[in-house]
């Protein structure tokens, strides 16, 4: 498995399609029985952090070795997603596929708990407010990202972040968890 935030990491750890768990709070022993609770004990007695990080690092390793794979397809789709920033068209990825835009809909949908075209949007929003961030200019970030205007842009970035580009541009983020 591979080592990230993706939703392929979600898929293979969480055990159920993330559409179950839209909306909801879940608790562990719900999503994964008496292996969690196991895991909770097993956490209480261990001493040191250290052991409790290496112990839920090993738990989670052993969980997304033994679950069923993304569908090859879907799993593309979202490379290409990311690969692309957000810049792609939910066509091209269904062609790619070999499988029609309902198909990789309702597939990726399954297995991500978002639209293709969401999943995208969020991506390029992403990097669009990376860039807001790091200092540059609103005009500059729409053209670099791929929104057909500015306007474009302040729309995503108010109905996303719920703030003006400007207003996110002046955000201090804290790299401290």
């Amino acid at each position: 498995m591979r080592r990230d935030g993706s939703p392929r990491a979600a898929y293979a750890l969480l055990g159920v399609s993330p559409l179950e768990l839209d909306g909801s709070v879940t608790g562990l022993e719900d999503l994964w029985g008496r292996h969690a609770r196991l895991l909770r004990e097993q956490l209480a007695d261990t001493a040191s952090w250290q052991g409790r990080l290496a112990l839920t690092d090993g738990f989670l390793r052993r969980r997304a070795a033994g679950a069923p794979p993304m569908a090859a397809e879907v799993a593309a789709a979202w490379d290409a997603i990311v690969t692309g920033r957000g810049r792609v068209r939910v066509g091209d990825l269904a062609a790619s596929c070999g499988w029609s835009r309902k198909r990789l809909r309702a597939r990726f949908t399954a297995q991500v708990g978002l639209t293709p075209k969401r999943a995208a949007m969020l991506v390029r929003f992403d990097h669009a407010a990376r860039a807001l961030l790091a200092g540059e200019r609103a005009g500059d970030v729409a053209v670099a990202c791929g929104y057909a205007d500015q306007p474009h842009l302040h729309r995503d970035i108010q109905a996303l972040a719920g703030c003006t580009p400007g207003a996110l541009a002046g955000l201090t983020v804290s790299t401290e968890p």
